[in-house]
C-alpha cells in the first residue's frame, strides 16, 4: 500500500522546505530525519554540528500519548518526579533538574510559574509534529536555562490539502479504575482542521483532557480513612485551544499562533470527625501564549528573521471549608489558600544569516526578555529585563571539518549575569560513515522570579526567596562518535556513542538559613558536577524498526561540597537501558510496537546525624521497568485505531531508603510514579480534500 505525505519544515530565517514523500507501509520507514533546532537552516541529522535526538510524528502517534511526559518517559537520560500535593510533574535530563532545561514551543520559550517544568504537560499533544532534543548547554543560542539542554516542540503545518479535518477520541483506564466517557480514567477528545490556498493557511484546534484521579478516598471519608489512602492522584481537567494563521511565498513568510489552556486540579483533605468539616481546594491554571514570527530571504546571501512572543500565566488557589452536615461552605482564611499568582513574559528576537561563501556563514542576533510577577506570596511586583546580543559562525574546512564558534553578551537589570558566554562546536567527517563531534560550551541560568521573590509561609512551611542569588554557571564538554556503516536496501544500522562532563558553580538549591534554623531559603552552593556516557543503536530490517540504548550517568555527591575530605565516592552512578521496537504488519495494514525502559536505582549520600561526617549513609530510590505495548491499525481509508496497554509492569511507586526531612520538603518514604497499568482504546479520523 502506498501513502503520499507532504512534509514541511520551517526555521526562522529560512523559507519553508517542503517535499512530497512516498511511504511504503509494507516496509520500515528509512526517511532521514531533518532537524532545525539551533541550525542555520533545516539540516539532516548527519550534517548538524550538534548531537540531536528526534521523536517524529509517527512515533508520537504509535504511543497514543496524552501528554509529552508519556512520549519522553522511555527516552534515555529523562527522569520524571510527581508532586501529588500540587498535582504537578517535573523532569530531569542527564542528571540535571528541570530548571536547567529550556522548553521551546516552535523556538519560543515556555513560561513556568516555578522552577518545575510543569508547562511540558500543558502542551496539546495533538498539535505536535516532532520533538527535537539537544543535550548540553545551548546558552549562546537560547540564553538562560539551557544548561542541561533544549527540548524544542515543533507544531504541525498544513500539508498540500486544500482542507483537512481531524478528530480523535481516546479512552484509558487508570489502573483498574474506569468509567465510560467521564469520571475515573483518562478521557481525551480532539478536533482540528486546516485550510490552505495561494500561500495562506489557517489551522484551528481544540482538545479536552479529563483525568478522574486515582486511588482517591471517598468524598465522605473521615481523616483517619482519608489518610489511609496513600499515593492519591488528583483529578485534573484541561481545555486547550490553538490557532495558527500564516502567509508564505518564495522569499517571505509571516505567521501568528495563539495557544490557550484552562486547567483545574481538585484536591480534598478529608473530613474532621469532630466538626464534620473538610477543606476543598481547586488549583486553576490559565495560560495564553502568543507568537508572531516572520522570515525574509533578502537575497541569496542574506536572510532575516524576527520573533515576538508574549505569555500570560495565572495559577489561582481557591479553598473552601465544606460542612458535610448541612452542605454549606465558607472561604478558608488560612495563608495562601485564596491566591492568584500572575506571571507574564515577553520575548523579542531578531537574527540574520549571512552567507559569505559556500564555506563561511555568520549569524548575528539580538534578544530581549522581560519577566514580571505578582501575587499574595510574591514580594512586590518584580520585573526582570534581560538584554543580549549574540553571534556565531559556521566554517567548513576541506576534509569534512565544520567548526561553529559563538559568543553571547548579556546585560540583566537585577543580577550580575556573566558578561560573555562562549561556545565552540566541531564536527569531523572521519570516513563516509563515521563522524566525530566535540564541543565546549559555557552555560548559565538566571535566578527565576520565584527563587528571588517568592515566600511560601503556612503552618508547615517557612520558605523564603533570596533576592541576592547569583546566576548559575557551567562549563560543559561533550563528544560523540556516530557510525552509520550499514545501509543496504533491507538492512540499515547506525550507532552513536556520546559522553559529557559538566562542572557547575553557584548552583541554586534549598538550604536552612544560617541565622535561623526555622527558615528554608535558596542559596548558591559552591559546585556541582555531572558526567556520563550514552550508547544508542538503531536497526531497520525489512518490517522491523528497533532501537537499543544504554546510559551510565554520574551525579556529584553533594556532601563533598561542605566535606571535601569525606571518604565517599565523588559521583553516584545510575544506569538506564531502553528499547523501542515496531513491527509492521502488511496483511492487516497495521503495526505493533513496544516501548521499554529500565531505570536503575538512583543513589545518594546523606548524613544521618547533622554535621557528623562519620554518619554517612547511602540511600537509594529503587530501580524499575516500564513498558507500553501498542497496536495501530488502519481500519478504513480515513479511520485508525490505537489499542494497547501502558505501564505493563504496573509500577505505582518506587522504594526510597531515605528518611531525611530537611530542606524545603520531606524526602523520605516511597516515591509516587504512576497510577499503574492502564488499558487504552482510541480512534482517529482524518479527512482531506485536495
Amino acid at each position: 500500500m502506498k501513502i503520499y505525505l507532504s512534509i514541511a519544515l520551517s526555521l526562522c530565517g529560512f523559507v519553508t522546505v517542503a517535499q512530497e514523500i512516498k511511504v511504503d507501509t509494507t516496509k520500515a520507514n528509512d526517511l532521514k530525519d531533518v532537524v532545525v533546532t539551533g541550525q542555520y537552516g533545516p539540516k539532516s541529522l548527519r550534517n548538524s554540528v550538534y548531537n540531536v535526538k528526534t521523536i517524529n510524528a509517527e512515533r508520537i502517534k504509535l504511543r497514543a500519548a496524552t501528554n509529552v511526559q508519556q512520549i519522553l518517559n522511555t527516552e534515555l537520560g529523562f527522569r520524571f518526579t510527581n508532586d501529588l500535593t500540587l498535582g504537578t510533574t517535573d523532569v530531569s535530563l542527564m542528571g540535571m533538574t528541570g530548571r536547567n532545561i529550556k522548553i521551546l514551543l516552535d523556538g519560543v520559550p515556555m513560561v513556568d510559574r516555578s522552577d518545575a517544568r510543569e508547562s511540558l504537560n500543558q502542551i496539546d499533544i495533538n498539535t505536535i509534529e516532532r520533538i527535537e532534543i539537544v543535550e548540553g548547554p545551548m546558552s549562546v543560542v537560547y540564553g538562560t536555562d539551557a544548561l542541561a539542554g533544549v527540548i524544542n516542540i515543533i507544531t504541525k503545518n498544513p500539508g498540500k490539502q486544500l482542507l483537512s479535518v481531524n478528530a480523535r477520541v481516546q479512552e484509558e483506564s487508570a489502573g483498574k479504575e474506569y468509567n465510560l466517557l467521564n469520571g475515573a480514567g483518562q478521557h481525551n477528545q480532539n478536533l482540528s482542521m486546516s485550510w490552505q490556498q495561494k500561500g495562506w493557511s489557517v489551522l484551528l484546534g481544540a482538545s479536552h483532557n479529563d483525568f478522574g484521579g486515582w486511588n482517591m478516598a471517598p468524598k465522605t471519608a473521615f481523616l483517619e480513612e482519608f489518610n489511609s489512602y496513600k499515593n492519591q492522584w488528583k483529578p485534573k481537567e484541561q481545555w486547550l485551544g490553538n490557532t495558527k494563521i500564516s502567509y508564505r511565498n518564495q522569499n517571505f513568510s509571516i505567521w501568528y499562533r495563539l495557544d490557550g489552556l484552562n486547567e483545574d486540579i481538585d484536591s480534598r483533605f478529608g473530613i474532621n470527625p469532630s466538626s464534620f468539616e473538610g477543606k476543598l481546594s481547586t488549583y486553576t491554571t490559565k495560560r495564553y501564549t502568543q507568537q508572531l514570527q516572520s522570515e525574509w530571504r533578502v537575497n541569496d546571501k542574506l536572510q532575516v528573521t524576527a520573533i515576538g512572543g508574549y505569555t500570560d500565566l495565572q495559577r489561582s488557589t481557591h479553598t473552601v471549608i465544606h460542612n458535610f452536615t448541612n452542605n454549606t461552605e465558607r472561604l478558608s482564611d488560612d495563608k495562601g489558600e485564596q491566591d492568584i499568582a500572575k506571571f507574564n513574559s515577553t520575548i523579542f528576537r531578531a537574527t540574520a544569516i549571512y552567507t559569505l561563501n559556500k564555506s563561511v556563514s555568520f549569524q548575528p542576533g539580538i534578544e530581549y526578555n522581560r519577566d514580571a510577577a505578582s501575587g499574595q506570596r510574591i514580594n512586590g511586583s518584580p520585573v526582570i529585563n534581560d538584554y543580549a546580543a549574540f553571534i556565531s559562525a559556521e566554517i567548513k574546512f576541506a576534509g569534512g571539518i565544520s567548526v561553529r564558534p559563538g559568543l553571547r553578551f548579556i546585560k540583566n537589570s537585577i543580577y550580575d549575569a556573566p558578561p560573555v558566554i562562549p561556545s565552540i562546536n566541531t564536527k569531523f567527517t572521519l570516513t563516509k560513515d563515521l563522524d566525530l563531534r566535540l564541543a565546549y560550551a559555557k552555560g548559565f541560568r538566571s535566578p527565576a522570579l520565584r527563587e528571588l521573590y517568592y515566600d511560601f509561609v503556612d503552618a508547615s512551611h517557612n520558605i523564603l526567596g533570596n533576592p541576592n542569588l547569583k546566576a548559575e554557571e557551567s562549563n560543559s564538554f561533550n563528544g560523540s562518535l556516530a557510525w552509520a556503516g550499514i545501509h543496504e536496501k533491507d538492512l540499515q544500522f547506525s550507532s552513536t556513542l556520546s559522553g559529557f562532563y559538566n562542572l557547575f558553580k553557584n548552583r541554586i538549591n534549598f538550604a536552612q538559613s544560617p541565622t535561623d534554623n526555622s527558615i528554608t531559603s535558596l542559596f548558591n552552593v559552591d559546585k556541582y558536577k555531572t558526567t556520563g556516557a550514552t550508547l544508542d543503536n538503531t536497526l531497520i530490517y525489512k518490517n522491523i524498526q528497533a532501537t537499543l540504548g544504554v546510559s551510565y550517568i554520574g551525579r556529584y555527591n553533594d556532601l563533598r561540597v561542605s566535606n571535601p575530605d569525606l571518604e565517599t565516592p565523588e559521583f553516584a552512578w545510575a544506569t538506564e537501558v531502553n528499547s523501542n521496537i515496531t513491527y509492521t504488519l502488511p496483511k492487516i495494514n497495521g503495526s505493533i510496537s513496544i516501548f521499554y525502559k529500565y531505570t536503575g536505582s538512583l543513589p545518594n549520600y546523606k548524613l544521618t546525624v547533622e554535621n557528623d561526617p562519620n554518619s554517612v549513609k547511602l540511600t537509594k530510590i529503587g530501580d524499575f521497568h516500564t513498558a507500553d505495548l501498542m497496536l495501530n491499525k488502519n481500519l478504513f481509508k480515513s479511520l485508525t485505531i490505537n489499542a494497547g496497554i501502558k505501564n505493563l509492569f504496573n509500577v505505582t511507586q518506587l522504594s526510597n531508603t531515605s528518611t531525611a526531612t530537611g530542606g524545603a520538603h520531606s524526602t523520605g518514604g516511597d516515591v509516587p510514579y504512576s497510577y499503574g497499568r492502564s488499558y487504552v482504546l482510541g480512534l482517529t479520523y482524518n479527512w482531506n480534500k485536495f
